[in-house]
């Protein structure tokens, strides 16, 4: 199990401290210090930093830049009093690369530390522990011990990690083969997997825990590592540079800053699953009543079905007026700080003043479409760029063009937006990397939701 990825347990997080601390201390122990890179970076007053375009490292969301990577990164940046620029490298190679020109300070991009690369680069200290995963198909091969790799089709990015831990493999059970792949990324080949391209391939626990949320039919066959460190990158002899990463680490592990990042984004995984239709039905009768007025009244004023407000705060908080997401927006309708300082609002977890927030917001969404989408389909998209933001909206509706599709109907917005998750569309794009599964299989729960609730109404003689 990686770090951070499942919470609730403090004797594991204790002993996460403890590995950390111990790793600090050696490292404190045995660099070497030299060089002035930390003095160049104060006084051109930037931090330069390059990194993947991925869920798990750093991108861009309805509440702005978001990623382990990236909040890790500025925690940083803002206790040296300097700006941070990132420069996005999709390619492990192109990201080496960048590193060896000596543009860039740090590479922080969910890198494992391996014995290779620390011949050639200094890695900073280890904030997260992961073991590499062997991942197929629920519906194809899936070979359940490493004897069983002979003839099942395995493809890693090439110049990654899981090519050095496979040549390891190798040296025991020669037989096995696979195959690198340039300018490719692992989400990318995660999601060959589950359309059945290929038949398995390798990735970090972290990434498939997040990625298994999107592609359900993904299976973990086995780990072909123990936790590897994953830490920044930086050049050789940047001494004052490495001495204050690890200082400054240090205090933010000791702080539990670090814990609580990880917790965002990584503590809800486990908890995840489907909603059952019937524990929604059941709060139907129980959770809904005390907040129909509030969804009728939000209704009325903003010309929009009060069913599917109600729809859309299941989705969001299962109609929790205390509901904390894990990128922080709160409240029945999950605001954002941005959205309610916009409204007035001053507590986001007043349900009334949620709902009507939620539903002013979503009307603003509606508004700022072509007028040339009509209805359904502008619901649809406003409610997609409610959970994924606008900026990527309209990237998709650029692609939607590129690929002669539709870009005002929802149907083929739907079959765009997931195309947000690969580089060759979303590198030309202005909003980047998106999780593009997700407004879609947003806008499709609400539909269903909006669906039961109203033929339960019906059933029950509920409507008014």
């Amino acid at each position: 199990m990686f770090a951070y990825c499942r919470f609730g347990v403090n004797n594991k997080l204790s002993l996460y401290r403890f590995t950390i601390i111990l790793t600090l201390t050696l490292l404190l122990g045995s660099c070497s210090k030299g060089g002035n890179r930390l003095e160049q970076i104060k006084a051109k007053g930037e931090l330069i930093v390059v990194t993947r375009n991925a869920a798990t490292t750093y991108y861009e969301s309805r509440e702005g830049f978001m990623g382990v990577e990236y909040e890790i990164v500025k925690a940083f940046a803002d206790s040296l009093g300097v700006s941070v620029r990132f420069v996005i490298k999709e390619d492990i190679a192109d990201l080496f690369n960048a590193m060896n020109e000596g543009n860039v300070d740090i590479a922080a991009a969910g890198l494992t530390h391996t014995k290779k690369r620390g011949e050639k680069y200094t890695f900073g200290p280890t904030y997260q522990m992961v073991a590499q995963q062997l991942v197929c198909h629920r519906g194809g091969k899936r070979p359940k011990k490493l004897d069983e790799l002979v003839g099942v089709s395995i493809r890693v990015p090439a110049h990654s990690s899981y090519v050095e831990q496979l040549k390891k493999i190798k040296e025991i059970h020669p037989e096995i083969q696979w195959q690198e792949v340039e300018n490719t990324d692992t989400e990318s080949l995660l999601e060959e997997v589950w359309s059945k391209s290929i038949d398995c391939t390798v990735a970090d626990e972290n990434i498939v825990a997040i990625n298994r949320r999107y592609f359900p039919e993904l299976s973990i066959q086995f780990n072909l590592s123990d936790p590897k460190p994953i830490a920044w990158l930086i050049a050789k002899k940047s001494g004052d540079l490495e001495e204050a990463l690890e200082d400054w680490f240090s205090e933010f592990i000791e702080s539990e800053k670090l814990d609580d990042i990880m917790h965002r984004y990584y503590g809800y995984i486990e908890l995840f699953d489907y909603v059952e239709t019937r524990a929604y039905q059941r709060k139907i009768v129980t959770h809904l009543p005390k907040y129909i007025k509030f969804f009728k009244e939000a209704a009325q004023h903003y010309k929009v079905s009060w069913t599917l407000l109600a729809a859309q705060a299941y989705q969001e908080s299962h109609w929790r007026a205390n509901a904390k997401s894990p990128t922080g927006v709160r409240g029945m309708m999950m605001l954002t700080q941005t959205t309610a300082r916009e409204l007035g609002i001053k507590n986001r977890l007043n349900p009334h003043s949620s709902i009507m927030g939620g539903a002013y917001y979503l009307n603003k969404l509606r508004k700022r479409l072509p007028v040339a989408i009509t209805e359904p389909d502008r619901t649809w998209i406003a409610l997609a760029a409610y959970n994924v933001g606008m900026g990527h909206i309209w990237d998709a509706r650029k692609l939607a063009r590129q690929l002669n599709k539709n870009p005002d109907r929802w149907k083929e917005l739907a079959e765009v937006l997931p195309l947000l998750t690969k580089k060759k569309y979303y590198q030309n794009l202005k909003h980047g990397y998106a999780r593009g599964y997700e407004p879609v299989s947003y806008v499709q729960s609400i539909r269903d939701y909006q669906d039961i609730l109203e033929k339960n109404m019906k059933e029950n003689s509920l409507w008014q």
